[in-house]
């Protein structure tokens, strides 16, 4: 299968403290850059999340957000900050001592005490185990949108590939004809200029025309790499960077018959065969 370098997947999980979000996104890249933007309290899973992305995905730029949003606070997860109630208790005796007229503090004021009441939070291997979950989850969502991108991208390959195939197809029987051609057009010169027509003069103005124009050497090299091309396409896996350098070949075997174009109709069809490549090359550059 060919997997696209573009992507988006989002998912979400409940707990019993509160719903984590998961966000990745992912672009075309040379390599495989993963970038991070999780709560503080999630940084410490961090290592272990680039890791189960780094087993999924080879390349592409990477954007990966979290986000935790904590239910309220309830009996369950509300615990008693100890050591700060004892030091308000110290400091009430020591108060009251002082002046003993004084009202010791009520209940409601301990309650109400800044940072009295703290909210447990999971445990380390709780949140692992559910940012692992959900990070998997989204991980498939994500390789199952690059796939049907890729699947896209395979099928617009195929259709410039074809197209390259019929202009190639086209471009091999001009030869014969602007030899011809140009036969005609150096014999009538010759003869203007009383020469015989018949001499060995003329047929090296053939060879060294005919040599100059001759494409059959590019228009093989360009069916072998078609061939190449749609096998990588049939192989699929990691195939971006092979198709990329295919594409440079084809480019260069395009050039080189545009190079060698003794007509309006054979340079026409190396300007053709150059836009289809280069259309190619723009969908290569998405390609894992």
């Amino acid at each position: 299968m060919i997997y696209s370098m573009t992507g988006y997947a989002i998912a979400t999980k409940e707990s019993s403290q509160g719903a984590l979000s998961l966000e990745l996104r992912s672009v075309n890249h040379r390599y495989l850059d993963i970038q991070f933007r999780l709560p503080d309290k999630f940084r410490v899973l961090e290592p272990s999340m680039r890791e189960l992305i780094t087993s999924k995905l080879n390349r592409g730029k990477v954007d990966c957000y979290m986000s935790f949003n904590q239910l309220s606070a309830n009996e369950e997860t509300q615990r008693i900050n100890a050591e700060l109630l004892q030091r308000l208790l110290e400091l009430n005796h020591t108060v009251k001592t002082a002046l003993p007229d004084s009202q010791s503090l009520s209940v409601a004021d301990i309650l109400r005490w800044p940072s009295i009441l703290k909210t447990e939070i999971l445990p380390t291997d709780d949140l692992c185990n559910l940012c692992k979950e959900l990070l998997q989850n989204t991980l498939d969502e994500l390789t199952a949108a690059r796939a049907r991108e890729g699947e896209k991208l395979k099928i617009i390959l195929l259709e410039r590939l074809a197209s390259m195939r019929q202009l190639t197809a086209a471009a091999a029987p001009l030869i014969p004809a602007l030899v011809a051609a140009f036969q005609e057009k150096i014999t009538a010169k010759l003869n203007d200029a009383i020469i015989n027509s018949g001499d060995d003069r003329i047929r090296q103005e053939l060879v060294l025309f005919a040599s100059k124009i001759d494409i059959d050497e590019e228009i093989s090299r360009l069916e072998t790499h078609f061939d190449e091309v749609e096998r990588v396409l049939d192989k699929g896996g990691v195939v971006g960077k092979r198709l990329d350098f295919l594409m440079q070949e084809l480019n260069r075997e395009a050039n080189t018959i545009g190079s060698k174009s003794a007509d309006s109709d054979l340079s026409k069809i190396s300007m053709e065969l150059k836009i289809l490549i280069e259309q190619m090359r723009e969908q290569v550059q998405n390609i894992e």
